[in-house]
């Protein structure tokens, strides 16, 4: 395992590929080769077959050199370190640092792959070098500066954490206007990868990312409450509170349309519905000349919402 964190404070799990994954998406991608080297020998067949012998072996050559180095470079530079071969088992060639490689790195493992690794050697080159290796280097990966990672692990779960049942009422006095997008994001990132990461890394970042937040609301983590349960709370309160914001703008839109298409007229505030349509109901009186913004039919405002009484300690303890 390979524990990096980038420049954005964002802890890399990256995982090395061994051997026999990193063979088997090989044997793929070397299929895959031959398949386009017979389908361009049985087109330039033809093509060649009244031309000079010089200008032919030239052709062939281009084209060999073409499929063998230029297909893993081409593959690797445009999907940012991945062939069909290492799309189809989940792996990634990634640098040493966990970026995405290059042209350049990617031409140096093509051409160290041909006359080191692979075809010169048979492939002795690069069993015995990644056998050699703590990250499952081949010499064209020692020469370029990278290595393969899995990028899918087998029985790896995504488990989110939730907000602490006893967060609630304490999080709904928190102000949140100071939390960035950027913040929020890679606190979510964190808390969905947290059980993928090893416990002393997931740790440190959590209470970075914990103390960056409380930086942002003015608010500190309570004392003995693990910094996951402390972003949770937060994450999933900015969430409510966008949701509760959404929702009323919707509502009264639908109602302004329903009320359109019913009366075609303008209608008092209070009064969306025609009178025919609740014949028992009884509607507070609205002057014609009173300039109130449209709302849902609603005689009495929204109850304040109580505050729930403080649940028993279990786990999460707000401050006093």
């Amino acid at each position: 395992m390979s524990d990096l964190v980038t420049g954005e404070a964002v802890a890399l799990d990256l995982r090395p590929a061994r051997l026999a994954s990193r063979a088997l998406a090989f044997s793929i991608d070397l299929l895959l080769q031959a398949v386009c080297l017979l389908l361009f020998a049985w087109g330039l067949g033809s093509l060649l077959s009244g031309v000079d012998p010089a200008l032919g072996t030239a052709t062939v050559l281009t084209v060999l050199v073409a499929v063998v180095v230029g297909w893993p470079v081409a593959w690797e530079t445009a999907t940012r370190g991945k062939s069909p071969g290492k799309m189809a088992l989940g792996l990634r060639v990634v640098r040493d640092d966990g970026g995405p490689v290059r042209f350049r790195h990617s031409l140096v493992r093509g051409l160290v792959g041909v006359f080191a690794d692979f075809w010169t050697t048979g492939g002795c080159g690069a069993v015995i070098s990644s056998l050699a290796s703590n990250k499952g280097k081949r010499l064209g990966d020692q020469a370029a500066g990278t290595f393969v990672v899995r990028e899918r692990t087998p029985g790896a779960r995504h488990v989110p954490v939730a907000m602490h049942p006893a967060a609630a009422g304490w999080a709904a006095g928190l102000d949140l206007s100071g939390l960035t997008d950027d913040l929020a994001l890679r606190a979510r990132q964190y808390l969905g990868r947290i059980t993928q990461l090893d416990p002393m890394v997931a740790a440190s970042l959590g209470a970075d990312l914990a103390n960056q937040i409380a930086a942002r609301i003015g608010v500190s983590p309570p004392a003995g409450v693990h910094p996951a349960e402390f972003l949770a709370a937060v994450l999933a309160e900015r969430q409510r509170r966008a949701y509760e914001r959404a929702q009323p703008a919707s509502h009264g839109q639908g109602w302004g349309m329903a009320a359109a298409s019913a009366a075609h007229r303008p209608q008092p505030a209070g009064e969306q519905h025609p009178p025919a349509a609740h014949p028992g109901a009884t509607r507070p009186s609205a002057s014609p000349n009173a300039a109130a913004p449209p709302a849902p039919p609603s005689a009495s405002a929204p109850p304040a919402r109580a505050q729930a009484p403080a649940p028993p300690p279990t786990g999460f303890k707000p401050p006093a």
